[in-house]
Parts: structure tokens; C-alpha cells; sequence
């Protein structure tokens, strides 16, 4: 995949891994249409990269329908075309049944799973009548089981990986690209708040390098680190009574 002066939507970027995809795409030549909630933010970014490529910013909810509308017909008007959506955006608690909350597993499913499908939405009827086009969705290699303390975050990127594999099935008589990113552990202000040991920590540099190397060789499914992805796909063979024995010990350890 050519980055080099192609329309990169771009969500989510105001912080973590979006905030450094950014600045490496802008290296790479892309065309950037930075989206976020927090306009101030975006607006330090794209000062920061604008003497290296064409950059405007939105400032959209990706949980508002509206917002998204909004926020794709501006790009549109500003870029004429969307040729990359990175769907970045995302949002993580840590829930025990202790203090179950509803009110957290809306923000999730609606940041993670509708917040994607929002764009997705607005964005294929271009992709399928351009017969072009790659939709990359930022899911997470905790997509596989459920994990004590983070059932909502693991059931809305199981939700958002198995909605992307869909849809890439769908859109490849329209020449059109789905991308599954499925980062380990990456060092952000959302992971900072983990209260457990997070093996292979990347940084986001790291991250963002990664991904970016995936798209420009035309991956479906970008997977990251090795030691992680080896790990989640040992959990997910593993016979659920096992699986759930050896998490209980864990969440027995952390919990004393």
C-alpha cells in the first residue's frame, strides 16, 4: 500500500497511538484528517507536522452519529476524497462485579464497536462506487477470552475484529481493504492505568511503526508484539475449564 499523498482519515488522534500514527504518517507523505474530541489537542498536532504535509482537524464525538456525519462531509469538502480510514478511537475500564456499571459498558461498546461503524457507514458507499479504498480498524489482541476485570473492553474488540473479518469478506469483490490491527500492550495514558503487569510493553513509537510497516505491505491482520500474539493464541485453544482456573489463581494474586 502507497501512503505518499494518499487521504488519511485518522481517528482518535489526539493522544496514544493515533497521536504518534500521525506524526509518522505525516513523514510518510499522507494527507492527514485528524478527528478527535479534544480540538485543542489537534490543533498542537497538526501545527506540529503541518510544515510536512497537508493537515486539517475535525473535532467530532465518534459516539455521536451526527458528529461522524458532520465530520466526514467536512473532510470530504476540504479533501475531495478519503482514500485510508484508520479507526483508532477507543475507550478501556477496569470493572469488577463489585461495582458493575451499565453507564461503562455503553462507553465502550459505543467508542469501540458503534464509534467504528458510524464511519464505516458513511464511508463505503465512496469505497464500493470508487471500487478503492481501505477501512483499518484498531482492535486488540484481548479479543479472545474473557479477562477478569475487563470483560467489556475484551467483548467489544471480539465484537469489532469479528465485524471487521465480516466486512473484509464482503468487500473484496469491491476491491476495497479491511485491516485488522491487534496490538499487545502499548504504553498510553489508557494502558498507565492498568494495575497489573503488562508483559512486552511497547512504546507507541514502536506501535506506530509497526502498523504502518503492516499497511505498506498490504497485511490483513496486523498483529504485534510476536510474544503477545504467540500468547493469546495459545489462550484461545485453551480448554475453557483450564482457562478459567489459571485466571481465577491470577486475579487471586493481584487482588491480595
Amino acid at each position: 500500500m502507497i501512503l505518499k499523498n494518499t487521504v488519511v482519515l485518522l481517528t482518535g488522534a489526539s493522544s496514544g497511538i493515533g497521536y504518534q500514527l500521525a506524526k509518522d504518517l505525516a513523514l510518510e507523505g499522507a494527507k492527514l484528517a485528524l478527528v478527535a474530541r479534544r480540538a485543542d489537542l489537534l490543533e498542537s498536532l497538526a501545527g506540529e507536522i503541518k510544515t510536512r504535509t497537508e493537515v486539517k482537524y475535525y473535532r467530532c464525538d465518534v459516539t455521536s452519529k451526527q458528529d461522524v456525519h458532520s465530520a466526514i462531509s467536512l473532510i470530504k469538502k476540504d479533501f475531495h476524497k478519503i482514500d485510508i480510514a484508520i479507526l483508532n478511537s477507543g475507550v478501556a475500564f477496569r470493572s469488577s462485579v463489585l461495582n458493575y456499571n451499565s453507564s461503562e459498558a455503553e462507553t465502550t461498546f459505543n467508542t469501540n464497536v458503534l464509534g467504528q461503524i458510524y464511519f464505516i457507514e458513511q464511508l463505503l458507499p465512496d469505497f464500493i462506487k470508487e471500487r478503492s479504498g481501505c477501512i483499518v480498524g484498531i482492535s486488540s489482541l484481548g479479543d479472545g477470552k474473557g479477562f477478569p476485570k475487563s470483560g467489556f473492553y475484551s467483548a467489544s474488540k471480539a465484537a469489532l475484529t469479528i465485524l471487521l473479518e465480516s466486512l473484509r469478506i464482503e468487500l473484496k469483490k469491491f476491491n476495497v481493504k479491511v485491516v485488522t490491527v491487534k496490538p499487545g500492550f502499548v504504553k498510553t495514558a489508557m494502558t498507565d492505568k492498568n494495575e497489573f503487569e503488562m508483559p512486552f510493553l511497547l512504546g507507541v513509537e514502536k506501535g506506530s511503526k509497526i502498523i504502518i510497516d503492516g499497511l505498506k505491505k498490504d497485511k490483513r491482520i496486523i498483529e504485534f508484539p510476536w510474544q503477545t500474539t504467540l500468547g493469546a493464541k495459545i489462550l484461545r485453544m485453551m480448554p475453557t475449564k483450564l482457562f478459567e482456573s489459571i485466571a481465577s489463581k491470577e486475579l487471586k494474586t493481584k487482588t491480595k
